[in-house]
């Protein structure tokens, strides 16, 4: 079973969505306060099982609607996905991967675990 883990970090609060494993398969962005972060879990929750994947890696690929999983290459040449919202907000994002199908792993882990996973909140 997944859990999202809320921590205080020097900018402010993030969360970090784990795997039954304790992996980290997504991240969020840092919000200036722990109700604007709770409401990105839940946002994360409601959206992932619902997302479509638009897979930026392939030439002439289809343009999904919100919300969605963007799958891309980073810089560094590795797969990597990010989570929007319905209103098109970057809601959570995944470490880079070497391989396409460890992206899309991710992907499906996020969707699995997301909707059922518990709060945990612990000391920055």
């Amino acid at each position: 079973m997944g859990k999202f883990v809320v921590k205080t970090v020097k900018s402010g609060i993030k969360f970090d969505l784990k795997a039954g494993n304790g992996e980290v398969i997504a991240t969020s962005e840092v919000y200036s306060s722990k109700a604007s972060c709770l409401n990105g879990v839940e946002s994360v929750r409601k959206n992932a099982p619902i997302a479509a994947v638009e897979d930026q890696t392939a030439e002439g690929f289809a343009q999904q609607k919100n919300p969605k999983f963007e799958m891309y290459t980073d810089k560094a040449g590795e797969f990597r996905f990010r989570l929007k919202a319905r209103n098109g907000e970057i809601i959570a994002t995944s470490e880079g991967y070497k391989a396409k199908a460890s992206c899309e792993n991710g992907i499906e882990s996020v969707r699995k675990n997301a909707p059922d996973a518990a709060v945990e909140e612990v000391e920055g």
